[in-house]
């Protein structure tokens, strides 16, 4: 069986997750992207993640937090949303590019580990079955039952239904996210028993104004759940969060 790797791997070389140019282990990113992309590492908001210049110390919170508490308790990401990493996350989400699913989520497992080690159960942040049909997959479930295998937690995909097709996030206005989220999601019937007293981790791709996470968040919490934490691959970094 590795001879027969070792051959395919000469024959067909694995790709840079991002750039798809030949490197020597599958699942990562080549010399040229991996300095590119910029790592979400303490010091950052205990509660959203946000990254900051400076330790503060323990329990530091950023100023969007202080200002409007969100639903859920943490959140963490593996990397900033921005011109070096979009095209690798679109890619996965737009271009049916899922065996990118697997790297994302060894990353993702090192970057929420805390918060992984936390839950009792793992569900991705759900699509309308209408749009569902038409992508063919759901990139938050892929994540979830990925890192639930190397994490060994349970995952229940459809945990969270959406009741209501809604418009795609991109371009919104942070307003504008709110009101197309509100009330659109809910615990299915026969998952409430499995809910009752868990402390959840919410896994997305991408963490932008959190709408749709607090939305989700609040679904879990009044179906029972007792915490929840989120977990994304990417987030996006505005000046706006800066330390308090």
């Amino acid at each position: 069986m590795h001879l027969q790797k070792t051959a395919l791997d000469a024959i067909f070389p694995p790709g840079c997750v991002s750039c798809a140019e030949p490197i020597d282990t599958p699942g990562n990113l080549c010399a040229q992207c991996w300095p590119e992309m910029t790592y979400l590492s303490a010091p950052f908001c205990d509660i959203c993640g946000f990254p900051f210049e400076y330790d503060a110390g323990d329990g530091f919170v950023c100023a969007t937090c202080l200002r409007q508490p969100p639903v859920f308790s943490r959140a963490r990401a593996v990397l900033k949303y921005d011109d070096a990493s979009r095209d690798m996350i679109l890619g996965y989400k737009h271009s049916d590019q899922t065996n990118r699913a697997p790297a994302f989520a060894k990353w993702m497992r090192r970057a929420g580990a805390d918060l992984i080690n936390d839950c009792d159960v793992i569900c991705p942040v759900p699509l309308h079955h209408k749009r569902l049909i038409r992508r063919r997959f759901n990139q938050s479930a892929l994540l979830a039952g990925e890192i639930g295998a190397l994490a060994g937690k349970p995952v229940i995909h459809d945990l969270i239904t959406r009741k209501r097709p809604t418009r795609s996030q991109g371009g919104l206005s942070a307003k504008a996210r709110l009101r197309n989220v509100r009330g659109v999601f809910d615990i299915t019937p026969t998952r409430k028993t499995l809910l009752d007293g868990a402390a959840v981790l919410l896994i997305d791709d991408v963490l932008t104004t959190g709408a749709t996470v607090n939305a989700c968040s609040r679904a879990l919490l009044d179906g029972g759940a007792v915490k929840v934490d989120v977990l994304t691959f990417s987030r996006v970094v505005r000046a706006s969060n800066t330390a308090i």
